[in-house]
């Protein structure tokens, strides 16, 4: 069994995650093989709230270049987890706003 900060790597904080604040989304990087159950329980766990679904998608590497050798950045899994209506927030993100 993997351990809730082994599967939540850290959150995403763009200008697009940040709006998501409002109607409880919350971003995060995850382990690339998490489900979204494993998910739902490392954010109970780590942040102490109620998750009412989750949402993932599997960001594909991007072409990168440096002189002549070029290559893919890593491939990686990002988490959008939507949190019940009576749920706290999530501390860390309340200051972001």
């Amino acid at each position: 069994m993997k351990l809730a900060q082994d599967i939540i790597i850290k959150p995403i904080i763009t200008e697009a995650s940040m709006m998501g604040i409002v109607s409880k989304k919350y971003t995060f990087k995850v382990a690339s093989d998490a489900n979204k159950v494993e998910i739902a329980r490392a954010v109970e766990e780590l942040f102490g709230v109620k998750v009412a679904k989750v949402n993932t998608v599997t960001v594909n590497g991007k072409m990168r270049r440096y002189g002549r050798f070029e290559g893919y950045t890593a491939s990686w899994k990002k988490a959008v987890v939507t949190l019940t209506e009576d749920s706290k927030t999530i501390e860390f993100f309340d200051g972001m706003m």
